[in-house]
Formats: C-alpha cells, sequence, structure tokens
C-alpha cells in the first residue's frame, strides 16, 4: 500500500513539473520571435505599439538629387571614360583682385573664380525642359570632380563666408560646371637690377595632381578668351600691363607628363613713389653737401656738423631702401645711385678735412718763414747798429 502511494506521489511531481518547463518553453518561444520580427511590422494579436513603430525614413531613403543622377548606381572614385581616352576639362578664370605683390617674400596674392567643364555621362538625367540643375559644395564629395592645384603655391584657400563659395550645375546630358572662389598665394621670381624701373612677369600656374596627360586633357575653354579681369584691378605701386593665358606640358621624372595652364601678367613699376623717397632726398642731401664749399675754411663749427649730418642722412636713406628690398647677390639700378651720391656727399667731407690740412699746413710754413724773416731783420738791425756805434 505505501508502495502504492510513494509510486502516485512521483508520477504527480514528474506531471508538474513537465508543466513547468513546458510553460518556460513557451515564453522563451514569445520571446525569440518577438526579437525575429521586423521593426514596423504589426502582429494581429498584439495590441502593443512596439511593433507598429515605422520605419526610419532618414537611414535609408534615398535623397532626390542622388535618384536623379543614380549617384548609388555608379562608382565615382573613378574618372568617366574609365580606361578609354583622356577627359578633356576646359577651365576658364574671373580675376577677382590682386591683392599685393612681395619684392621681399618673392610672391603674389589673387583672388579668383576657377572654373571646371566637363562631362560625365553618368550624371546625365532625363529633363523634358532641358534645364541644368544647380547645388551647392555637399554634392561634390558624391561625385568625381578634377583634381586641380596651384603649381609653386604657398597659401591657397576657398573662401567659405556665409557657406562655401562652391557651385556645382549639371546639365541633361552629363556636362558639369563646377565652380569655386579661391584666394591663392603664388611664387612669382622677381629680377629687381633695374629697380625701380623694373618691369616683372609673374604667372600663376594650374594642373592636375594625379591625373597625367592620358587621363585627364586640361585646356583652356575659349583661348585667351577663358581669362577674365575686374576693371578696377589696381595696386598701388604697379601698374598692370596685360593678363594672357599659356599652356604646356610639365614632365615628371616619376609620374609622367601633365598638362599645365598658365595665367600671365605683366606689372610695371611707378616711379613717382621712388622719386618723391628716395631719388629726390638723396639729391638734396649731395647738394647740401656742397654748400660747406662756401663756407670759410676756418669756420670749423659751421663745416664739420655738415658735413656728419650729410653722411648719416645718407645712411639713413640706404637702410630704409634696403629694408625694404629681398637681400639679393646682385647690385640694383638705386643701389647704384645712392651710393654714387653718398660717395659725393662722404667726398665733400674728405674735401674739407683735406682742405684743412693743407691749410694748416701752409699757415705753419708761413709763420716759421715770417719768423726767419723777423730774425733775420732783428739781426741786421743789430748789425747795422753796431758798425754805426
Amino acid at each position: 500500500m505505501r508502495t502504492h502511494v510513494l509510486l502516485l506521489l512521483a508520477l504527480l511531481a514528474g506531471a508538474v513539473r513537465g508543466a513547468r518547463e513546458k510553460s518556460q518553453l513557451g515564453t522563451a518561444d514569445r520571446l525569440r520571435t518577438r526579437r525575429e520580427i521586423p521593426t514596423g511590422v504589426a502582429l494581429r494579436n498584439t495590441g502593443s505599439s512596439i511593433y507598429k513603430r515605422s520605419q526610419d525614413a532618414t537611414k535609408v531613403s534615398i535623397t532626390k538629387s542622388d535618384q536623379l543622377l543614380s549617384i548609388g548606381d555608379h562608382d565615382f572614385t573613378m574618372r568617366p571614360n574609365f580606361g578609354g581616352p583622356a577627359v578633356p576639362v576646359g577651365v576658364d578664370v574671373q580675376v577677382e583682385s590682386l591683392d599685393t605683390i612681395s619684392e621681399v617674400d618673392m610672391d603674389f596674392t589673387m583672388t579668383l573664380y576657377l572654373r571646371h567643364y566637363w562631362k560625365d555621362r553618368r550624371l546625365s538625367f532625363h529633363s523634358s525642359t532641358n534645364q541644368s540643375m544647380t547645388f551647392d559644395g555637399r554634392l561634390v564629395k558624391k561625385i568625381w570632380v578634377p583634381d586641380l592645384f596651384f603649381v609653386h603655391s604657398k597659401r591657397s584657400f576657398t573662401h567659405d563666408t556665409t557657406t562655401d563659395n562652391v557651385m556645382l550645375r549639371v546639365f541633361p546630358d552629363g556636362k558639369v560646371l563646377y565652380s569655386l572662389r579661391v584666394t591663392v598665394t603664388s611664387m612669382c621670381s622677381m629680377d629687381l637690377s633695374c629697380f625701380p624701373l623694373d618691369t616683372q612677369t609673374c604667372s600663376l600656374e594650374i594642373e592636375s595632381y594625379a591625373y597625367t596627360d592620358d587621363d585627364l586633357m586640361l585646356y583652356w575653354k575659349e583661348g585667351n578668351e577663358s581669362l577674365n579681369t575686374d576693371d578696377r584691378i589696381s595696386l598701388s605701386q604697379f601698374l598692370i600691363q596685360e593678363f594672357r593665358t599659356s599652356s604646356k606640358l610639365a614632365f615628371y621624372s616619376s609620374t609622367g607628363w601633365y598638362n599645365r595652364l598658365y595665367i600671365n601678367f605683366t606689372l610695371r613699376r611707378h616711379i613717382f613713389f621712388f622719386l618723391l623717397q628716395t631719388y629726390f632726398p638723396a639729391t638734396l642731401m649731395v647738394m647740401l653737401s656742397w654748400v660747406s664749399f662756401w663756407i670759410d675754411r676756418r669756420a670749423v663749427p659751421a663745416r664739420v656738423p655738415l658735413g656728419i649730418t650729410t653722411v648719416l642722412t645718407m645712411s639713413t636713406i640706404i637702410t630704409g631702401v634696403n629694408a625694404s628690398m629681398p637681400r639679393v647677390s646682385y647690385i640694383k639700378a638705386v643701389d647704384i645711385y645712392l651710393w654714387v651720391s653718398f660717395v659725393f656727399v662722404f667726398l665733400s667731407v674728405i674735401e674739407y678735412a683735406a682742405v684743412n690740412y693743407l691749410s694748416t699746413r701752409q699757415e705753419r710754413r708761413e709763420r716759421r718763414v715770417r719768423e726767419q724773416d723777423a730774425m733775420e731783420r732783428e739781426l741786421r738791425e743789430q748789425v747795422g747798429s753796431g758798425v754805426q756805434s
């Protein structure tokens, strides 16, 4: 009897344990099913708002410009016509201002609008009105653009006030206009042998950084008409004689041949500033040093300060001119004029010193002669008085 009771209790305990395990397995299945259900799919028998969330449109939707230009369907890390002929890229430039010309640093600063023209069939789109679309700089990072840079530039930047000064215009047939506003400081090798009567020719050079002439053909879009300048451009020290364009191939031994475009401009220096600040004062100092020639040679307090003042003034003028010029190893035209003037002024001081020395020596000689004559006269008088006595 006891055995039957124990067996009955064991069966009841097993049934309870099995029911509990089954309940736990059902709960786990329901949780797993919840995790596997995608976001935004609603369950028929569930009223919870967790399963009714809509899909995040900002993360998965495609912008209208990307859809229209099929940006996601192409690899824009490669140039157009990859593996085929070189991509023609036309360039034109609008010079806004020519800011500074520095003889000391041998450079110039220019602000310009740089525009690129090329055709990329991957960006073609259907348009019933054949109108282009204009975008700002945000789309530039998604498509291929020419990698132009300024050769021999020291500093350059793209203006960003009030926003990035970048414009992209795409036409239905895939033609692209890419424009940006840039300020660049570039090297200009100057020959100052004729300074300040010199004429300088500087150039801004544009070239592709990565693509050789086999991949990218860089050219002026309209020849010399591709370079436009503002009529109000002026410089304080220079007269801008002309702007012109040119192009040639540049060779690098490591990478090959590249197309290079040149913006050449010729500057002629204004002479009037240097006439007032350098030539006229130096001329007056030379003339002032000549005044001492009309002063009595015995007036030492008047002639010595005058000569020293003119010498020191000429030294100051020479120092001031050289302070605003680079330390070149050749002689400039202004150096010849200033040093000749300095020599004249210095010789006027030497002339007074020589005159004073020679006159003093002459006076001593004459004094000795007079003293000897006086002694001889006195001796003769003594001899004559002794004879009479």
